[in-house]
Formats: structure tokens, C-alpha cells, sequence
């Protein structure tokens, strides 16, 4: 790649037009599959003739006009556009099956393609896919994400990303899925679904599931795009605020949750000059939006409440345990879950002492959900070692390393475990207990209510 080298420039032009593009391209084919096919028509029609004439003062414009061409080609094709033609003066006014190519061409130029986005959400999101196709076709449509780009970000198959996208594709024109806004009464739920694939794939990328990185910033930065997007869309949606409040007061802490070497560093440790100051004020920004549109607080709008208790401490000890672990019951009553009582415990360790902590935690021991998941073990091996009970923390946090799947964090663990097992062994021998050490707060808080 040389510095003339138009690649990049043609990468951010799609990535900022692609979702607007087939959302505008699906709404008179009434296809998503089609609509992507003329949409990578045009991008490849930009490949091959950007480099040589440059890029275009509106490259938007222009890829809406290639794959416009290529779409209404295709209708004029079709074995069946007489008869379409013909349906076209029934159905004239009432949708876009059946328009005409110079009736959809005035669609495409429409200034409806905000509502167009929405729909492509929607669709996106549908509960007909799976949550695997769901996130597959969401990076890919909203996102612009190529198949190989969602394979890398979660460290699967290029041909298995490729196989969800169309069978994804397959299922919503099976389901007969249509393109537009859900009804006012299935809205909440809708909408819900696609809160939870964007939580989703900014958890992926905030604390790995697997591989040898701990995190992997670029699925953040998409999913606070698409939040913010979504935010644009649904302005008047507390929830979607929320979820926005809570990704961009996360991010914040993304630049001091790794050492030079890319080792995690824990909550406690991290250096908060390295916070994004930025992101922060964002995020409370728009906590303070969603708090203003719904009370009582959605669940998203809850936990970034909690998240916002740590960027307003500017030191660890600063941090107000007392409210955090008020804002988990509250979260708990409202959205049961095991990890969100997880999260509870751990609050409660730091307002009350680890034995209460312990406490709780040592009631989740049973839970199924929770049998195959390394935040348990984790977590109690955390508060026995700060209840000077080492030999026990270091099983804990080996039991723990034999089930994460991240390298970064199992090593973290394995580290812990062989430090709980020294400081066991030194206890014999000398009776010093070890010092306390700083809990994993950060990690063991994710995936609180979507996980």
C-alpha cells in the first residue's frame, strides 16, 4: 500500500455510506439480500474506477446512483416486472413492491433515510435469527464490516461468519420478515433485541470470550457507532441512552485497562489520568438524557449509573461502594440474574468487607448458569485471599484459569493462583499473612444483565 494508495479512503466512504445505502436500496426492493448485492456492486464499481479518477465530491451520491442503476436493471430484467407493472397501479401509494424504476428512483433520492436505517435495524435484529446471525448481519449491514473483519473480531471462521450471513439472509425472506418500523406494541421488545446485540459485540470487544488478546478495541468503536447512530434514530428512547451512557463510560477506561505489554490491568490499579475524559463526559452526558426521558431506570441506564460512580471517583478509594451496591439490588429486583448478583457481591465486599461478599457469592455456588463460567471461581478466590485464606484462593483461581478461554486472562489467573499458593506456603512457615490484593472489579462487572 503506497501513500497515494485510495484503499483507505474508499474503506471509511463505505463504512460511513454502506448502512444508508442498502437500507435505501431495501425499502422499494423489499430485500436485504438483493439490496447488499447492489450495494457491493457499487463499492466494487468505486474500486475499480476511484483509483483512477479519484473519489468523488459526494461519494455517497455517486454510490447511490451505481447501485440505483444496477437495482433498477435488475427490475427491468425480471421475468416478472410486466406483471409488477401492472401491480404497481394497485399498490401505488401503498408500498414499494412493484415500483417502477423511475418511481423508485425518486424513492432512493427520498429524504426518508432515517426511517430507512431504523427499518435495516430492525431487520437486522429480527428474533427470527439466532444471536449469532444477528450480530454476523448487523456488523455487516450497519456496520460495513466485511465477512473476513467479523470473523477476525470473533476469532471464528471466515467461512462460518459467511454461512450465518446467508442463512440469515435465507430466513428473513422465508419468514417472510417485512421492512419496516415494528408496530408501537411489539416495539419495546424490538427494540430490546437490538440493544442486546450491540451490548453484545462491545462486550466481545471490551473483555474477549477467548484468544490471546484481552480485548479487541475495534468491536467497541463499532458498537459505539451503532449505538450512537441508534441514539440519532430513536432520540427519545431512554433505554438506547442508557446503553450509549454505559459503552462510552466503559470505553473510557479501555487505554488503561492494558500494560505496554497488553497484560490486563485491574480496576484498582489502572491509572485514571489515562481515562478518557472525553468518553466520560459523553457518557454522563447521555445518562443524564435517558434519566431525564424514564424513571424509574431502565436496566442499561442502571448499570451505566454504576458505571458513572467509578469515572466520577478520581481515586479508587474515592469510589462510592455504599451506592454502587444499592444500584445492583435495584438492577437485581428489576432484571434477575446470577451475574448480576455477582456483581452485587462484589460491591458488597468492597462497602462491607469481603466476608460479606462471600456471603452471597457462596449462594450462587449451585447455580447451573454459572457452572461452566470462570467469574465465579474467580471472584470467591478474590475475596478468600482477602479474607487471608490463601490455600483456598489459589484453588479457586486455578479452577478458574482451567475455565476462561482468554490467554491473557488465564495467565492473570494462573499468576494469582500461583501467588495465593506462595503466600499459603509462607503463612506456614513464618505466620505473616499476605497483603490484599486489588479485585478484578472491571472484568467481573461486565456482562451483568445481557451475558
Amino acid at each position: 500500500m503506497t501513500a497515494s494508495d485510495p484503499r483507505p479512503a474508499i474503506d471509511a466512504v463505505w463504512r460511513t455510506e454502506s448502512a444508508r445505502l442498502i437500507a435505501g436500496l431495501a425499502r422499494f426492493l423489499h430485500d436485504v439480500g438483493l439490496a447488499e448485492e447492489f450495494a457491493q456492486d457499487a463499492l466494487v464499481a468505486a474500486l475499480e474506477q476511484w483509483p483512477e479518477t479519484g473519489i468523488p465530491r459526494n461519494p455517497g451520491a455517486w454510490l447511490t446512483t451505481i447501485a440505483k442503476r444496477r437495482a433498477i436493471d435488475h427490475l427491468r430484467r425480471r421475468e416478472r416486472f410486466a406483471a409488477n407493472l401492472v401491480e404497481l397501479g394497485r399498490n401505488q401509494g401503498v408500498d414499494g413492491v412493484g415500483t417502477a424504476p423511475d418511481a423508485a428512483s425518486e424513492q432512493l433520492d427520498s429524504d426518508d433515510i432515517q426511517d430507512d436505517l431504523l427499518r435495516l435495524v430492525f431487520v437486522s435484529c429480527h428474533p427470527v435469527l439466532s444471536t449469532d446471525a444477528r450480530v454476523a448481519l448487523t456488523l455487516r449491514l450497519l456496520g460495513g464490516l466485511t465477512t473476513e473483519e467479523i470473523a477476525r473480531g470473533f476469532l471464528v471462521p471466515e467461512s462460518t461468519v459467511a454461512q450465518r450471513i446467508v442463512r440469515a439472509k435465507r430466513t428473513l425472506t422465508k419468514a417472510g420478515v417485512p421492512f419496516e418500523v415494528p408496530a408501537p406494541a411489539d416495539r419495546p421488545a424490538r427494540i430490546a433485541s437490538v440493544l442486546s446485540v450491540i451490548y453484545l459485540i462491545f462486550n466481545e470487544g471490551y473483555a474477549a470470550t477467548s484468544g490471546e488478546d484481552w480485548m479487541r478495541p475495534a468491536l467497541c468503536e463499532e458498537a459505539l457507532r451503532l449505538g450512537r447512530v441508534l441514539a440519532g434514530l430513536l432520540p427519545e428512547d431512554a433505554e438506547v441512552h442508557g446503553l450509549v451512557a454505559l459503552m462510552e463510560i466503559q470505553a473510557s477506561r479501555m487505554r488503561a485497562r492494558t500494560s505496554p505489554t497488553g497484560d490486563p490491568v485491574l480496576l484498582l490499579d489502572q491509572n485514571r489520568a489515562r481515562w478518557d475524559r472525553l468518553l466520560i463526559n459523553r457518557g454522563l452526558a447521555a445518562l443524564e438524557r435517558s434519566e431525564a426521558l424514564a424513571h424509574p431506570r431502565g436496566p442499561y441506564a442502571m448499570q451505566a449509573a454504576i458505571a458513572a460512580c467509578h469515572a466520577r471517583a478520581r481515586t479508587a478509594e474515592e469510589t462510592d461502594w455504599i451506592r454502587i451496591a444499592a444500584l445492583y439490588q435495584a438492577l437485581a429486583l428489576q432484571t434477575p440474574s446470577p451475574v448480576v448478583e455477582l456483581n452485587r457481591a462484589v460491591a458488597l465486599s468492597m462497602a462491607f468487607g469481603p466476608a460479606v461478599g462471600l456471603e452471597l457469592v457462596d449462594t450462587l455456588t449451585g447455580e447451573p448458569s454459572l457452572a461452566a463460567h470462570h467469574l465465579l471461581p474467580s471472584l470467591r478466590g478474590d475475596l478468600l485471599r482477602r479474607l487471608g485464606r490463601d490455600s483456598e484462593a489459589a484453588t479457586e483461581f486455578a479452577r478458574a484459569a482451567t475455565l476462561t478461554k482468554n490467554a491473557r486472562e488465564r495467565a492473570l489467573l494462573a499468576e494469582r493462583a500461583a501467588a495465593c499458593e506462595a503466600a499459603a506456603h509462607r503463612m506456614q512457615r513464618t505466620g505473616a499473612a499476605a497483603e490484599p490484593s486489588a479485585m478484578d472489579l472491571d472484568s467481573a462487572a461486565r456482562r451483568p444483565v445481557t451475558g
